[in-house]
């Protein structure tokens, strides 16, 4: 890649899980009413496809160093029954709400660790999910295990319960760097895990590994590429480690700045990765995703129905997510409401009978247009406005200011569309921030975001 390239874009930008992205919503209009209203609406117009559900379980007997995520630290284990007693009520608040009983398309448990919690803790909060909801044809149930201890009780368990998809984070397998961002977990454990889950039946099984972590060199790349190709899972996450110490605090300040790969390294660490992962039949899918031809994820790429959303990339699209458990982020597309951050906070609302969001956005009809252009350019590396309800006032001023981006061959503009070159795929954040009028006009000079390359 070009270095000039790297060096003129490498700046601050949103990962674009949602649109209007969090640090813009307009919380002090948003209101519990509002986003009970946005759902209400929402499940009567989307109640035929079903619902996705997140569920945050936020407690981890060690601090991963690199990791951004809302968690609790703790080897209290006591604490797993009634978090999930709280999470159930939350649950029970939200089928109150609707009109009708839900129908569920795609659970996804995450952290935090959700193979902190037991097995069958684990199957209570399962079952006591399901209680209370239908399944929807062709539902997709994951979560994320975390290789030291993730057990096959926990695999069985899961898999019993309707879970086909599991994801283990790898992240490198280098001792060095696995010290740096303490999360030591040796080939055999992930060797084992992944084995036992291929074993259990699990259809599709995802690592998560990570370039430009501190220490981390070139030939450690190579070395958990080689590794990962040995152990050939269905999917791959393979991203940058996002260095926001001003935002997660003393989690990510346990090594120094210039123990991290410039710029230029982490761009020639992940085109390396991606050129060993394609040598064995990967596919790149979307930004920073892989998967065999074999997986859900890949049809629904060459489909055109991949879809994004605060969990990432999803192989299937629902209008309408709820977020259970502390910090949790909802959408019902009209909407986003997030859960109080602190489990503290989050149990006392639940005690009081509420709903446990703190702030929110209700998105306006320019958002709604700009994120359909966001989603189409994230999924889909594409997005056109043939259509009159697609433009919206400053689309005159996105394309002037890509401009740039079409002289150094990153993307081509139509007559009323654009697309991303495959030169330009590394860029896509970039071009999705052109579109991002609240970026351009709330821009404070602080660091909010990591940066895009």
């Amino acid at each position: 890649m070009n270095c000039n390239l790297v060096n003129k874009y490498n700046v601050p930008g949103p990962r674009y899980t949602s649109y209007p992205t969090v640090p813009f919503w307009n919380a002090d209009t948003f209101s519990l009413e509002q986003w009970k209203a946005s759902l209400k609406a929402s499940f009567a117009e989307s109640k035929e496809e079903g619902i996705s559900l997140y569920v945050h379980l936020p407690y981890c007997e060690s601090l991963c160093t690199f990791c951004g995520c809302n968690k609790r630290i703790t080897k209290r284990h006591e604490v797993e029954k009634p978090y999930i007693e709280y999470v159930l009520r939350e649950w029970e608040l939200y089928c109150e709400l609707l009109p009708e009983r839900p129908s569920i398309k795609e659970l996804h448990l995450g952290g935090g660790t959700p193979t902190f919690f037991s097995p069958e803790h684990l199957r209570s909060l399962i079952q006591g999910i399901l209680e209370s909801a239908d399944l929807a044809p062709g539902y997709e149930f994951s979560f994320e295990g975390h290789p030291n201890n993730t057990t096959k009780a926990h695999l069985q368990t899961l898999f019993d319960l309707g879970f086909r998809r599991v994801s283990f984070g790898v992240q490198d397998y280098n001792e060095k760097v696995q010290k740096a961002i303490h999360r030591v977990q040796p080939f055999e454990n992930v060797k084992r895990v992944t084995e036992a889950a291929r074993a259990i039946g699990y259809t599709s099984i995802g690592h998560d590994l990570i370039f430009g972590l501190p220490f981390q060199e070139m030939e450690h790349i190579q070395t958990t590429i080689e590794n990962t190709k040995a152990l050939k899972p269905d999917r791959i996450a393979f991203y940058g480690y996002a260095h926001t110490p001003w935002i997660k605090g003393n989690g990510q300040r346990g090594f120094n700045e210039q123990d991290l790969p410039s710029a230029e390294s982490r761009r020639q660490q992940y085109e390396n990765g991606k050129a060993l992962l394609e040598q064995v039949g990967y596919k790149e899918i979307g930004m920073d995703h892989f998967a065999l031809p074999t997986d859900s994820m890949y049809t629904a790429m060459k489909t055109e129905q991949l879809h994004r959303n605060f969990m990432g990339y999803t192989a299937s699209k629902t209008q309408m997510m709820i977020g259970l458990g502390v910090s949790a982020i909802g959408d019902s597309w009209y909407a986003f409401a997030q859960n109080a951050k602190d489990i503290e906070s989050y149990k006392q609302l639940i005690d009081e009978g509420l709903i446990p969001v703190f702030r929110g956005h209700i998105l306006n009809e320019e958002d709604l247009i700009i994120r359909k252009h966001i989603l189409g350019l994230m999924c889909q590396f594409k997005t056109s406005w043939e259509n009159k309800e697609e433009c919206f006032d400053a689309l005159p001023q996105v394309v002037l200011q890509l401009k740039e981006m079409e002289e150094d061959d990153l993307i081509e503009i139509g007559e009323n569309n654009i697309k991303i070159t495959e030169k330009g795929v590394p860029f896509v954040r970039n071009v999705c921030m052109a579109f991002d009028v609240k970026l351009q006009q709330k821009s404070s000079g602080k660091p909010i975001f990591s940066m895009t390359i």
